[in-house]
């Protein structure tokens, strides 16, 4: 398909209240999602916010926000991607999770555990990306942190393919390092040769600290197509087009000169 129809939603989150949550977005996407829609994006944590409490936040693969996620991207007939904490075995994840309408979750867990909170002490370190498909496109999505990490964000090129060609990071990432932010979506696009979408939370989080969202969208010359008001609560649609990447990947075909690595588990 040539054209990738995406809405961000940034919103501000309870904190460590899955009802409440769940009920807002509920609303939120009844409410202003248009139709039709391929793809819905919401923030990292999007029934808790960034907790570092998974004996009280965690759920099971089958629990309540799962089967919320099922049951809406069913539905709206779109695929929904966002991250919650997940109790697995004896641990605990920050997970990925890619909810389509008609299909079995697929899901990956965050890589860069954060240091400046307890994220890095109470869950298990993710050891695999997963890039996954929706309506034609190859999309590697990833969690907040990971976005300072380039080489995990590394996009690949072999026999005239690309790995991917959206790039996600879903965060709950502070206000005070905004500029941080909207500075490493712009690399990671060009330097990808991706369509990037950053999508943030805003408000403020149990610890106190605030958040503005600055959602965006970048093509992959680094231009912002698509920029969230600060601090604005609301849904942000917008079409991607193969077309334009293609042209932009044929007419600079850096991919083919990129260093070929291994990345250690």
């Amino acid at each position: 398909m040539d054209e990738l129809k995406i809405a961000l939603i940034q919103s501000d989150i309870t904190w460590e209240d899955p009802e409440k949550n769940l009920a807002m977005f509920s609303g939120i996407i009844a409410g202003y999602v248009h139709e039709p829609v391929d793809l819905i994006f919401l923030p990292e944590m999007f029934n808790t916010g960034f907790s570092a409490n998974p004996e009280k936040c965690a759920e099971e693969m089958d629990g309540k926000s799962i089967r919320f996620l099922e049951e809406t991207a069913k539905l709206r007939n779109c695929t929904i991607m966002t991250s919650l904490l997940i109790h697995e075995g004896t641990g605990y994840t920050n997970r990925l999770v890619t909810v389509p309408p008609d299909g079995p979750v697929h899901h990956s867990d965050k890589r860069h555990l954060f240091r400046l909170s307890e994220e890095f002490n109470v869950l298990r370190q993710g050891k695999k990306k997963v890039v996954e498909h929706v309506q034609g496109w190859n999309i590697l999505p990833l969690i907040c942190y990971d976005l300072r990490f380039p080489v995990w964000s590394r996009n690949a090129y072999a026999e005239g393919k690309y790995a991917y060609d959206l790039l996600v990071y879903l965060s709950n990432w502070p206000a005070s390092r905004s500029d941080v932010w909207k500075s490493l979506l712009v690399a990671r696009a060009i330097e990808n040769l991706s369509f990037v979408v950053g999508v943030n939370r805003i408000g403020f989080d149990g610890f106190g600290t605030y958040h503005s969202g600055d959602s965006m969208v970048i093509d992959p010359k680094g231009r912002i197509l698509l920029a969230a008001n600060p601090g604005e609560q609301g849904v942000f649609e917008f079409t991607l087009s193969m077309k334009e990447l293609v042209k932009t990947r044929e007419s600079f075909p850096f991919g083919q000169d990129w260093d070929q690595f291994t990345i250690i588990p």
